[in-house]
């Protein structure tokens, strides 16, 4: 949604006078970024009391409270774009002090990712192709534990919250609580 609606914000932007929020969402300030787009996207909804899903609506119906709200989100885009300079500093900083680490106390995210992701790749294509063009049956591993090592993977990688969410989504479908 956000590649419709930031053209579209941008334009309005241009035509109230935000500088700043014209520049975020044209891209050419944290060129790359949703994160810093979808906070200034967010800022306007916010100030114009709506979802953002419903800003091209609003632009559409009325355009006054869009244009008050992109105006208001101007005054707040110094802080965001320093919030955003902030994080990008953070994550440097973790990166090469992860760098100096020993290589095993960090390696172990990107090999598992691929690790995993190559168990997949031969589980799923691979090995049904290799059993179609040489005619033979190589066994493919159990689906179920492929799955429940990813599951364990993401939930070593990312604290344990991916498998805790998907968890509490299943368990919620069939009216259970998580």
């Amino acid at each position: 949604m956000l590649p419709v609606i930031a053209p579209l914000l941008a334009t309005v932007a241009a035509q109230v006078g935000a500088p700043l929020i014209e520049r975020v969402l044209a891209g050419r300030i944290g060129a790359e970024n949703a994160g810093l787009v979808s906070g200034v996207v967010s800022s306007i909804a916010t100030h114009a009391g709506v979802k953002p899903e419903a800003l091209p609506d609003l632009q559409r119906d009325a355009p006054d409270k869009l244009e008050a709200a992109v105006a208001a989100a101007e005054r707040e885009a110094p802080e965001l774009i320093a919030l955003y300079a902030a994080e990008l500093e953070s994550k440097t900083t973790l990166l090469l002090a992860e760098m100096r680490e020993p290589r095993w106390t960090w390696a172990w995210r990107p090999l598992g990712m691929y690790g995993i992701g190559a168990l997949w790749f031969w589980n799923v294509i691979v090995l049904h192709v290799l059993n179609a063009i040489f005619k033979i049956a190589l066994p493919q591993m159990p689906l179920g534990e492929l799955f429940n090592l990813t599951a364990l993977f993401l939930g070593l990688y990312m604290g344990g919250h991916t498998v805790k969410d998907a968890v509490g989504k299943v368990a919620s479908r069939f009216g259970r609580p998580a």
